[in-house]
């Protein structure tokens, strides 16, 4: 979806500094109602009625209430954990049914500098404990939506398996989870990548599930046999019958160079499915086979709905109904025209029946209701298509609940459906279609808006194009349309009539920029954009009638419409701003420099530098106050009262900022809310300031991190005192109210100290010097081990039992709040945060606690 990196500044401002308090905020999601994103992967416990759990790609790992709606279980992922929110697999235990383990990690790239890990849990994901792999896991590569590849023994239920990628082959733990260990007498890692073109699609996607055959052994013993099923055109499906000592291919598996995407257990039968299809998803796929393996008799049956001559898809969901053996249902991987297909069977594949079936071009039965009262915007009201999308596409994730076989689900690239009147297929042949995906918000937003008057928010969102949200609680009822943007890269409202607002997305058709004089309730094209310009960063100037576009391209500009022209006085890249006030200021930022245009951005000028800073994040101007503007770097905040020709940096310990915002002030005549995502003495979080950096106070806690700060957005609202916005990469948009009082000040302007950008100012740095002796073994199989951690807190230590390690620290640097600050091994900061305190928690993990 979106590529997210982080940095951490390397030196602090020698200013007077006082401790960032806190202050007690409540969060919740602004609701959509339909997720908005892709769900790979939904598992139902087999043992325990009720409980089930489904994974994305980007936002983490959700659990199953008992009135349809979800809870996330990852909203604790911050700054230095982000990656969690990547979830490249899940496994509910059988026999202890509150234990739940999830594999963690976002690319396998560079996209991600971290090694991957795996989560266990002992209370159905309320709590975690981690323990880090020497490789990186994948949530958000190709391939994710194959599995699971992730699995409990369901006999003896402290072993696990685990098939990572990028050629890491096959894992084991017998200790629930806690260490791991390579299993090498499995030698097929899986050599199929999607192709050449990048990092990103060049690596393996290795394992793809794992699967116990739970009817060959008995309970506290090792399962005997296990199947793995390996990302691979040539043989992919492998087989152990001594409890993974030994393993062989499946003798007689059909070889026409599909990938097993699934691996699904009919214990009654005797029997695997397995869905097959040509590419790993999950966006191709243009031919599969389903294939069932009689265990008994050892014979390979093709059960395929379509035949390979008539078939345009691939074969990707997969699910069987424990209660109804012979039961089947299988989903195209992607058919992307007239609309998604998915089968059911009630002999073992024998026949199927469909979710509908052509009664002679362009005539459609469909054997279904569509109910999306949940997320109405699912559906577009001004589509012309001759052909309505509405099952989906991308269905990786088939799951019938194995206590009632009326319950199914599914998941798509854009929300969960599924219902509860699964047998009216078989008796009526129509169920109803329900989206069912409240409580899962997964959008990756992209922009935030608050224009006085307006409605309660404004978004811009990646995929989902973005919403007109008049009520924070109530799904909208429609995403933005006429023009309709698959994502809506840029949005922003002109200061002194703020019904107007302009947004710049995605369209294969329609000119890349729109245009509103209603507060966005209603759009129309701006001609001077083309289907073709690329899409990007957008500023109206305060009257309306100035664009400024920064693209790929570069900086572009319209007036009154006027088509689209090059700005070479503004770099490519810089991020941009109007004044909310003159409509003939706009803003640039780059490197350093400061860039302005008071000609209605028709040429810019360099008119300061921002002390030392090689990155500016984002610009702000005042609301209401012409030539008062804001921007935040990689060494931290400025701030200039006469339109960018001089700044001062914040002082008060402000070291580094991303995405930030205003929102209204206590009383009138006090100067905005600042928010935003900040370092400030040390710790990198979301914090406020009433008094413009003098003090501040981190709002985020242990249990709302929000991911990547560099990834957010950020605004205040305007209307409603204290209220903030945080449109995350992967969680949608939360808004936060106070729910503490405001902390009493610390820090007054004389002695929060700020600095002109023009006098020099000292920085100071740690360094971290380590001695590392690596001692060789004989051992055959790697393996790691973790200690136990707090819930909330997910920095852990790893040792290697092949390898000795003697580290010497002299880190004098500071440590995150939540962060680790000691224990054996560690090599980082062992200083914490003003206000924190290392607390021991075991040899191998010390951390950073409030008090």
């Amino acid at each position: 979806m979106w590529r997210t990196l982080t940095a951490l500044a390397a030196g602090y401002l020698i200013d007077s500094v006082q401790a960032a308090d806190s202050q007690e905020y409540t969060w919740k999601n602004v609701v959509t109602g339909g997720g908005g994103g892709f769900t790979p992967g939904i598992v139902f416990n087999p043992s325990a009625k009720g409980v089930a759990y489904a994974r994305t790609d980007i936002g983490g790992a959700y659990r199953l209430n008992s009135d349809d709606t979800w809870t996330p279980l990852m909203d604790w992922a911050n700054n230095s954990n982000w990656h969690d929110w990547g979830i490249d697999a899940i496994a509910t235990d059988p026999v202890d049914t509150d234990r739940v383990y999830v594999a963690v990690g976002m690319y396998t790239n560079d996209w991600d500098p971290n090694d991957g890990s795996i989560l266990r849990s002992t209370d159905q994901g309320d709590t975690w404990e981690e323990t880090k792999l020497p490789f990186k896991v994948g949530g958000n590569m190709p391939g994710r939506g194959v599995g699971e590849r992730l699995a409990v023994d369901p006999n003896d239920n402290s072993i696990l398996y685990f098939g990572a990628r990028s050629g890491n082959g096959l894992w084991k733990s017998t200790d629930y989870g806690a260490t791991w260990s390579n299993v090498t007498a499995f030698k097929w890692t899986g050599t199929y990548f999607q192709d050449s073109s990048s990092t990103y699609t060049s690596d393996p996607v290795g394992i793809a599930w794992v699967t116990f055959d739970s009817t060959s052994g008995s309970s506290g013993s090792p399962t005997p046999r296990i199947f793995v099923g390996v990302v691979d055109t040539g043989e992919s499906v492998f087989v152990s019958e001594d409890a993974g000592e030994t393993w062989a291919w499946v003798s007689g598996e059909p070889s026409y160079g599909f990938l097993p995407h699934k691996g699904v257990l009919s214990p009654s039968e005797h029997t695997l499915y397995i869905s097959y299809s040509n590419g790993a998803g999950p966006y191709d796929g243009t031919n599969g086979t389903v294939h069932k393996y009689n265990i008994t008799s050892g014979t390979w049956t093709d059960i395929s709905p379509t035949s390979m001559a008539d078939t345009y898809y691939g074969y990707g969901g997969l699910a069987i109904d424990l209660q109804v053996p012979g039961t089947v249902m299988v989903a195209a991987l992607n058919c992307w025209w007239p609309d998604e297909l998915i089968w059911r069977s009630k002999d073992s594949g024998t026949t199927w029946s469909p979710i509908w079936a052509w009664n002679g071009y362009p005539s459609i039965n469909y054997y279904y209701s569509y109910d999306i009262s949940n997320a109405p915007w699912l559906q577009d009201d001004t589509s012309t298509d001759e052909f309505p999308v509405r099952v989906g596409w991308m269905v990786e994730a088939l799951a019938i609940d194995p206590f009632d076989s009326d319950h199914w689900l599914y998941g798509t690239g854009a929300t969960i459906y599924g219902g509860h009147d699964l047998q009216n297929w078989d008796s009526s042949h129509n169920v109803t279609i329900e989206s069912l995906a409240v409580g899962i918000e997964e959008m990756a937003v992209l922009g935030l808006i608050t224009p006085p008057g307006g409605p309660a928010l404004l978004s811009a969102v990646g995929d989902d194009g973005g919403f007109y949200h008049t009520s924070l609680t109530t799904a909208p009822s429609q995403y933005y349309h006429t023009p309709t943007y698959g994502s809506t890269n840029g949005i922003d409202y002109a200061g002194n009539n703020p019904a107007n607002i302009v947004r710049s997305g995605s369209s294969d058709s329609d000119p890349t920029l729109a245009l509103s004089s209603s507060f966005g309730e209603s759009w129309y094209a701006d001609y001077a954009a083309s289907s073709s310009t690329a899409t990007g960063q957008v500023a109206l100037s305060a009257d309306a009638d100035t664009i400024l576009l920064m693209n790929s391209d570069g900086a572009y500009r319209s007036k009154s419409s006027a088509t689209l022209s090059a700005v070479s006085s503004l770099p490519s890249g810089a991020v941009i701003a109007s004044d909310k006030a003159n409509n003939s200021y706009f803003y640039g930022a780059s490197g350093s420099s400061f860039y302005l245009s008071s000609d209605t951005a028709e040429t810019f000028t360099v008119t300061a530098t921002l002390g030392s800073s090689t990155t500016a994040n984002a610009i702000r101007a005042h609301p209401s106050l012409a030539g008062d503007v804001w921007v935040s770097t990689d060494t931290g905040l400025f701030h200039s009262t006469n339109y960018g020709k001089s700044f001062t940096q914040i002082g008060s310990g402000c070291t580094e900022g991303w995405s930030f915002g205003f929102g209204k002030p206590a009383s009138d005549s006090d100067y905005p809310v600042l928010f935003g995502f900040f370092t400030v003495d040390g710790v990198t979080g979301l914090f406020k300031t009433e008094d413009q950096g003098v003090n501040w106070q981190i709002i985020s806690d242990a249990e709302h991190g929000f991911g990547a700060a560099s990834a957010n957005v950020v605004n205040g609202d305007l209307q409603n005192y204290g209220r903030v916005f945080v449109g995350t990469n992967g969680r949608g948009i939360f808004y936060g109210d106070p729910s503490g009082s405001l902390p009493s000040a610390t820090a007054t302007a004389s002695s929060a100290s700020s600095t002109a950008v023009k006098t020099s100012t000292s920085t100071s740095t740690s360094k971290v010097g380590t001695s590392t002796t690596i001692s060789s073994t004989k051992s055959t199989a790697t393996t790691i081990t973790t200690s136990s951690i707090k819930s909330t807190t997910l920095t852990t230590t790893t040792k290697s039992s092949s390898s000795t390690t003697s580290t010497t620290s002299t880190a004098t640097g500071t440590a995150s709040a939540y962060g680790q600050c000691g224990g054996s091994g560690y090599t980082g900061a062992t200083q914490c945060p003003s206000g924190w305190t290392c607390t021991y928690e075991n040899e191998y993990y010390s951390q950073c606690l409030a008090g």
